[in-house]
């Protein structure tokens, strides 16, 4: 299963990753002011991922990638995949994983062990 993964830029603004069940990014959102904005762009993700289409394209490279888009909006932009195959199977991780996926939040600069 996916994970969402919420985390802070250098800029500190804030991001979201998809990962596939082996660690890899499938997507990443574009840069968000507040972290509120990233949880809820997530939480439309899972309850109307029905409603997103994914635009294919070529990057110049020869690679190929999608964007992830609601309406005229984009949502995220995917990795560069070396095959339109790859590409696929990372939109159909999307699809069959995103509604049950958990949600890591990165975001805090201090972490707390148990003793």
């Amino acid at each position: 299963m996916g994970t969402f993964v919420i985390s802070k830029r250098f800029d500190d603004r804030y991001k979201f990753v998809f990962t596939s069940r082996k660690g890899k990014t499938i997507f990443t959102s574009p840069s968000m002011e507040l972290k509120m904005e990233c949880e809820e762009s997530i939480e439309a993700i899972k309850t109307n991922i029905e409603k997103y289409t994914y635009v294919k394209a070529r990057a110049a490279n020869g690679k190929y990638f999608f964007k992830m888009m609601l309406d005229e909006a984009v949502v995220a932009t995917s990795r560069k995949y070396t095959t339109p195959l790859l590409l696929e199977k990372g939109i159909d991780e999307i699809i069959r994983t995103a509604v049950k996926s958990d949600v890591l939040d990165f975001t805090m600069n201090e972490f707390v062990f148990p003793d």
